[in-house]
């Protein structure tokens, strides 16, 4: 157990853990020591001078940001003394500083804001002309305003430390200190605009949400990212029915405050102007716009007739979609519809990893166990890439808890800046580099191992009895790509017990309906079916969607209610930010479906198909409590076997900038210079 000390601050007698630092001790007691350049996870700076505090039998004010906390310690936080040393730093940080907090993006959030209405004086004692700088643009989406920068380093040191990036610096000394980009006039990075967010003034601003509104005139809602599989919350400010920032400065969710540039600007696909808003009929070569009823009517009619002759169904599902619509989907299919040829585009094989680990107790990993076990073993996967939040994780417990990092990839990837252990191998032989680690990883506490599409079938049997035969406790990660992708294998749109899979149904010759439900499976094939009937559900006229009879116009995961399921099985919850005009959601759209052809498959509210899962689908009696607050609920689905599964596995190999379909009419990811992006690149 930790040492103890006893100690006073503002009165208030305190316990606290020895060597810690005053400003969190007094935080954790609520105890406010305002602060500009200290922020929790980050190095100590101690630049900003904010946080003094008097200290008893100490013949000066005392930084509380880098200062440990000792037995017998008096502390005084608001006394005259204090006060007056506030006062003055804030008089000289606005030396400088321009005053157009009217027009400036940061107003009724900055930090030097409150400080000044807190402490600061009602005029300041200079006189002298303001040193000025022209405002820069760094890249789409930063820009940079130095004369409102403090030079406190937070965003240097995000930039360096959380995102093992490195791509602000500072030049120059005294008054013409200045922050500057890796390229001398523009950034080449993430852009994942974390240095925007930590910034506690103005200086540093978004370009997607630069003079466009106020945080008081928006409305802010706790959603999921509905890009990679990581499963980070994004809180988007809405305004007039339209998505203007997401952020997540209330640090809610697994991924606190850490967000990429598809979870914070990515969202702007939601008002493309391609956005199909009615349905759609094939009339030759071209579409007409239909009624909702007309297009109801007409599937409805088409596949009653389809399964009345015994005609064959293919139905492709999502791995976008929510947990709801994909539990419903699948039940339409077999009950409904009577086919078994359901699949998705698989992008991890989670059928040979469940049967594998199947019986094992506390094998799965979450998020959180990336930043607090002893080791990580990342193989065949450019983690910082494809799952961003994942590689964030371990490179903060490698920053906080001094973790073993190792990697077994292809080609360079960021983890191997604090790896213990780098091996690079060609393809197919990944099992053969995590072999070579085996007396460092034996003598590792605990151990994390992230895996990618790599290893498959029996690859991933070798790679969980290799984990067994280390002798130390091992969890898993098998990484699939998107939003949902483990919510889809989990809610049953896999081709069992003889269904066909995604490509065996583009390549049967006598399908005669083709239902696909946002997805894109013809983007690089071809059907080979000529008469099938295809129906389409998406948000985008894709090259799926130009091949379909009926195109229906669906609703994006920020514009609907539900749950997801992070690549690590944990149960979150979607909420509704916006409404696109004449969308409907594909949970919505499939039960009017089934409505028009009189099939009994239960009430089609998200709250209540939710409830149906929890009762049938294995693992996912998730707490509700936990998922309605916006909590993460780790499910457990490993007490049964998983029969092998016929089709492909592959991950789409996307990166920070690109994912899936959704990125192609994201004007933010196509701006940027690093757009596309590749992968195994530092």
């Amino acid at each position: 157990m930790a040492e103890t000390v006893n100690l006073t601050i503002n009165g208030q007698a305190i316990q606290a853990e020895k060597g810690a630092l005053l400003i969190e001790v007094a935080r954790q007691n609520g105890i406010e020591i305002p602060a500009f350049c200290y922020y929790e996870g980050l190095t100590l700076q101690a630049a900003c001078r904010m946080c003094l505090v008097e200290v008893e039998k100490t013949p000066k004010l005392q930084v509380g940001c880098t200062l440990p906390v000792a037995d017998g310690m008096v502390v005084h936080t608001e006394s005259d003394t204090v006060r007056s040393a506030r006062k003055g730093t804030l008089e000289f940080l606005l030396t400088n500083h321009p005053l157009d907090c009217p027009v400036c993006d940061k107003g009724g959030e900055c930090e030097l804001q409150d400080m000044v209405f807190r402490y600061g004086a009602g005029e300041s004692r200079f006189t002298e002309r303001k040193v000025h700088v022209d405002e820069q643009q760094w890249s789409p989406v930063v820009y940079f305003d130095a004369p409102r920068c403090i030079l406190c380093y937070r965003c240097v040191r995000v930039c360096n430390e959380g995102m093992g990036v490195g791509a602000l610096g500072v030049s120059n000394r005294g008054v013409i200190s200045e922050i500057v980009p890796n390229r001398h006039d523009y950034l080449e990075c993430d852009e994942c605009g974390a240095c925007i967010d930590i910034c506690p003034v103005g200086a540093l601003t978004s370009g997607s949400y630069r003079y466009q509104t106020r945080p008081w005139e928006m409305t802010h809602v706790g959603t999921i990212c509905t890009h990679c599989g990581d499963g980070c919350r994004t809180t988007l400010g809405v305004r007039d029915d339209k998505i203007m920032r997401g952020n997540n400065r209330d640090h809610s969710g697994i991924n606190g405050e850490f967000l990429c540039v598809k979870g914070r600007y990515a969202f702007d696909f939601v008002e493309h102007p391609e956005r199909l808003q009615s349905p759609m009929l094939r009339v030759g070569d071209t579409f007409e716009p239909i009624s909702w009823a007309k297009a109801f009517e007409t599937i409805a009619e088409t596949f009653t007739a389809v399964k009345a002759r015994g005609g064959k169904f293919g139905i492709i599902g999502s791995n976008h979609t929510t947990n709801e619509e994909n539990f419903f989907l699948q039940k339409f299919a077999r009950q409904g519809l009577g086919t078994k040829n359901i699949d998705h585009h698989r992008t991890g094989d989670l059928g040979t990893f469940f049967d594998a680990l199947s019986g094992k107790v506390d094998a799965l990993a979450t998020a959180g166990d990336l930043y607090t076990t002893k080791a990580v073993l990342v193989v065949g996967a450019d983690l910082a890439q494809q799952h961003p939040f994942l590689s964030y994780q371990a490179r903060a417990n490698f920053r906080h808890h001094a973790a073993h990092i190792y990697a077994v990839t292809a080609g360079p990837v960021r983890e191997d800046h604090q790896a213990v252990a780098s091996v690079r191998v060609a393809a197919g032989g990944e099992l053969g580099g995590v072999e070579s680690l085996r007396d460092k990883l034996k003598a590792e506490g605990d151990l994390v191992i992230v895996f990618g599409d790599g290893i498959q079938g029996e690859g991933v049997r070798k790679l969980v009895a290799f984990g067994d035969s280390l002798g130390i406790p091992v969890k898993y990660v098998c990484l699939v790509d998107y939003s949902n992708s483990r919510g889809a294998f989990d809610m049953g749109l896999i081709p069992r017990d003889g269904g066909m899979s995604v490509q065996q149904m583009l390549g049967a010759k006598d399908l005669d309906v083709l239902w696909v439900v946002g997805a894109n499976p013809l983007k690089n094939a071809t059907l080979a079916s000529p008469n099938a009937f295809v129906v389409v559900q998406d948000l985008f006229m894709t090259e799926t969607a130009r091949t379909a009879d009926i195109v229906l116009p669906a609703a994006s995961a920020y514009e609907k209610n539900g749950t997801v399921t992070n690549v690590c099985g944990e149960v979150q919850k979607l909420k509704q930010a916006v409404k696109v005009m004449g969308t409907k959601t594909d949970l919505e759209i499939m039960g009017s479906i089934a409505k028009e052809m009189k099939l009994n498959l239960g009430i089609w509210l998200p709250d209540k198909v939710f409830g149906e899962i929890r009762k049938t689908v294995q693992g996912y009696d998730v707490p509700l409590p936990v998922v309605d607050t916006g909590g993460a609920a780790p499910t457990m689905p490993l007490n049964g076997r998983v029969p092998a599964l016929p089709g492909a596995i592959q991950s789409a190999g996307d990166t920070l900038f690109t994912s899936g379909s959704m990125s192609r009419y994201s004007k933010i990811l196509n701006a940027v210079i690093e757009s596309p992006g590749g992968l195994y690149r530092r």
